[in-house]
């Protein structure tokens, strides 16, 4: 149920104190003992309050510590590149990071306008310092502080690999336990330089200038210039605002910058579902605002606060479902409009993802390969050029460049508002309007998500379940076809359970923040058959569960 307040604008007691924010994370100790005080990744890094004792400036030394330890036993020894985003945290996070990066003596670059960075702008940099290479001397890397389109009071704090995308479970593990090691010892092995020395050994880069002039290798702009498309770009007070100013300037773009102020406490959003604020580009109630605005352009956009994700408003449907134009994207990009990328380029899936995706694959022609959640999976695919794709269903995606070599490894929001731009552009067709001819052809899904209460127990027997565990034969009146606990696109462990039938499906994952797992799900039969097989889902993990103990 949505908060009576969600979609209105926030008011002053919805406002973060800021001094307490940033104080908390000065003055916080964790507690090494505690589960939810340690440091921990989940899909895109460690990410926590200062309120809370889960981000503070103990757990950033002890992991910027980690990571120059990690990078040393990897031979990574070029530059490390680092952008944070516009939460409170971030720019104290940053600091404490360069004064032990500094001290363990990595050749660190920084925004040369001292501004903020969006996590593909740091991707693109790396990968552009590393000119495709992930082995041998040289090699460069980076951090992104940022915790995403989390609350006002969160920070988040990141690890990219020379491979440019987010680093893997093998990297973060490594990562995490040398953190929390140094946690317990007392931050006692942390090497760490006085700021204003370490400030000043950096060196200036222009994440701007190499990213937004890049941008016609791997978008058509010409196409949107000469159509004329209005555009209006929200950042969301995120790290993208001065990016589409000059996107528009050095591109000649009919592009406006819907709302270019930054405010930590984030009071200009309108209340996400639960009535918090939340820069989730993907939300109707946190797009409330735009969507309000959708008549005056004719295609709007939306980042979150990284601008690693994306959201598209349209004039004839307002804000788009991220499965919907994930569907519509790759039926543009394979259908003909990337003639040079290689015919064996495939489409990347999360198992999450809608299956409308399944079924536009299957009309091009195009291999699928459907993977677990996050978006390190796609890395290695996009790296090498074998995924011409790689899409998630919570709005985060990349491409590849249109002579099919690599973009970024990590995911873009602002490339994939520009695409949506594009197909407008060079169709005359909204993407909403490309869509609806989408589901006339393959039938219309209904999909949620909704979460279920767990025990922490619950949840790692639910992250450990064997396919086995489920007993059940139908779901929802048909024939279970399939019980997954690993991806079938690559094999790996999906951190729980996959069921499918004819024209339905349902995934339960633990969440790693919450005491709850969270049951997606999609019918093809509308959305009392969604809500039928949302209801027998919690009975089959109910009953796998039981099953497991």
């Amino acid at each position: 149920m949505s908060h009576e307040r969600a979609g209105t604008t926030a008011e002053p007691a919805d406002l973060i104190d800021v001094a307490q924010v940033v104080t908390a994370y000065y003055t916080g100790v964790p507690d090494p003992d505690d589960p939810d005080q340690q440091v921990a990744f989940g899909t895109s890094g460690h990410r926590g309050s200062s309120l809370r004792t889960a981000f503070n400036e103990t757990h950033i030394l002890a992991t910027t510590q980690a990571i120059c330890e990690y990078r040393r036993e990897q031979g990574y020894d070029g530059p490390l590149f680092i952008g944070r985003d516009t939460h409170a945290l971030s720019e104290p996070a940053w600091s404490t990071a360069l004064e032990v990066l500094a001290g363990n003596d990595v050749t660190v670059l920084v925004d040369d306008r001292d501004g903020y960075t969006p996590t593909p702008a740091v991707s693109h940099a790396i990968l552009r310092a590393n000119d495709g290479r992930t082995t041998g001397p040289g090699l460069a890397d980076g951090i992104v502080v940022t915790p995403s389109h989390n609350p006002p009071a969160d920070g988040g704090f990141k690890y990219n690999p020379p491979h440019g995308g987010p680093a893997d479970s093998d990297a973060t593990k490594v990562i995490a336990a040398r953190a929390n090691e140094l946690i317990r010892a007392g931050l006692d092995g942390v090497r760490r330089t006085p700021f204003a020395q370490a400030r000043a050994a950096a060196t200036a880069y222009d994440f701007l200038g190499g990213y937004v002039d890049d941008l016609p290798s791997v978008v058509d702009l010409e196409a949107i210039r000469r159509a004329g498309v209005r555009i209006g770009a929200d950042p969301l007070g995120g790290a993208s605002v001065a990016y589409w100013g000059e996107i528009a300037e050095r591109h000649g773009l009919d592009l406006s910058v819907v709302n270019p102020l930054v405010d930590p406490t984030w009071r200009f959003m309108t209340l996400d579902w639960d009535g918090r604020i939340r820069m989730d580009c993907s939300s109707p109630s946190a797009m409330a605002s735009l969507v309000a605005q959708k008549d005056a352009y004719d295609i709007a956009t939306g980042n979150d606060a990284d601008a690693d994700r994306h959201g598209i408003v349209t004039p004839d449907a307002g804000l788009m479902n991220p499965n919907h134009f994930l569907a519509v994207a790759i039926g543009h990009l394979f259908g003909g409009a990337r003639p040079d990328w290689p015919d064996t380029a495939r489409i990347g899936k999360t198992l999450v993802s809608s299956s409308m995706i399944d079924r536009v694959a299957t009309s091009l022609g195009k291999p699928l390969v459907e993977v677990p959640v996050g978006f390190k999976w796609f890395v290695p695919g996009l790296l090498d050029g074998s995924f011409g794709f790689g899409g998630e269903e919570s709005a985060g995606a990349s491409f590849l460049r249109r002579d099919g070599s690599t973009w970024t490894t990590d995911k873009d929001g602002l490339l994939l508002c520009l695409l949506g731009a594009e197909i407008l552009a060079s169709t005359g067709r909204t993407p909403s309007q490309h869509y609806a001819a989408l589901v006339a052809q393959h039938g219309d899904p209904a999909y949620a998500r909704v979460d279920a209460p767990a025990t922490r127990e619950q949840k790692a027997a639910l992250g450990a379940l064997s396919p086995e565990a489920v007993t059940a034969t139908e779901l929802a009146g048909e024939e279970i076809t399939g019980r997954l606990t690993e991806a079938p696109g690559n094999g790996a462990a999906i951190g729980g359970l996959k069921v499918t039938t004819e024209s339905a499906w349902f995934a339960a994952r633990p969440s790693g923040t919450e005491d709850v797992y969270k049951i997606y799900a999609e019918s093809f039969r509308g959305a009392e058959h969604l809500a039928q097989v949302q209801e027998e889902a919690r009975e089959v993990v109910s009953a796998a569960l039981g099953g497991a103990s």
